[in-house]
């Protein structure tokens, strides 16, 4: 497992040639994720804007590969667990800077909007962890309605004793161990 700062100087040195050879060897290693497509039908998806999210995805820890979930034809997280360079955040930019005490330093959904992606809902992250299993240590934040937040609450995900679990929490916790994985669509 490579250590998240040598990703990130790898990451800053890589450029999009470079990205595409790394993303379609995880692509050829992971075939049960995508079993009846091509690399080359995904290659013609791809255009700049993406691979600079993609980039981004890959540069904080989220291995993105490629699935097509819900009819859809998406890159999303699949690092084993939450991804490195996107952890100890609290759910959004209201819960943190309406935090009394130690706030971090940016959210899940800041976070993800300068990366250019979206946060999984509670369907994709069960639809994908019936893919491969995800999330055993960690946990996720996933996107959260607009009720529970009017609430002050937010919504995190994990795996364990082989169950996917859903879980509520102030919008405002944060924890070195929770994180979010994202999605970009292809088309």
């Amino acid at each position: 497992m490579i250590n998240h700062d040598i990703r990130k100087i790898i990451g800053e040195m890589m450029d999009h040639k470079e990205l595409l050879r790394v993303l379609e060897v995880r692509f050829m290693k992971n075939m049960h994720r995508h079993k009846n497509t091509e690399w080359n039908t995904i290659m013609d998806l791809l255009n700049e804007e993406i691979l600079k999210t993609i980039k981004k995805m890959e540069e904080t820890g989220g291995e993105p590969d490629f699935v097509m979930l819900n009819n859809e034809l998406i890159f999303v997280d699949f690092s084993k667990e939450s991804p490195k360079g996107r952890r100890s955040l609290c759910y959004d930019k209201t819960a943190r800077v309406n935090r009394k005490k130690f706030p971090p330093l940016s959210s899940a959904m800041e976070m993800a909007k300068d990366i250019n992606i979206e946060l999984l809902d509670e369907t994709m992250y069960f639809s994908l962890q019936k893919i491969e299993p995800f999330d055993l240590k960690t946990s996720s934040w996933v996107k959260t309605n607009i009720e529970v937040r009017d609430l002050k609450g937010a919504l995190f995900a994990n795996n364990r004793y082989e169950r996917v679990f859903v879980y509520h929490n102030g919008a405002d916790s944060y924890y070195k161990d929770r994180g979010f994985r994202g999605f970009i669509r292809l088309k």
